[in-house]
């Protein structure tokens, strides 16, 4: 007696067996992101080094914004670098 054989994962719809991103659009985004994020990040510090102790928002809160932007600026480098990197292999 032969036994069905079934794939590993089922595949539903029309995707494309290995889909691959959009480098174009990845690209784009990063551009546009990454000196986004680093002006945020300088206005975020900014801010926390003018900010009176007791003002509001408080400086931690500040500076946690500015942490935080530091990192999607980070992100956004990285993501760049690897997408100049990949657009270089590809094309």
């Amino acid at each position: 007696m032969r036994y069905a054989t079934t794939p590993r994962r089922w595949r539903s719809g029309t995707e494309p067996r290995f889909a691959r991103s959009d480098l174009k659009l990845r690209f784009l985004l990063s551009v546009i992101f990454t000196p986004f994020f680093a002006l945020m990040t300088a206005t975020f510090a900014i801010f926390a080094a003018l900010a009176k102790p007791t003002g509001v928002p408080s400086q931690g809160t500040l500076v946690g914004f500015a942490v935080v932007s530091f990192v999607l600026t980070l992100f956004a480098a990285v993501d760049l670098y690897v997408v100049i990197r990949r657009r270089r292999v590809e094309l």
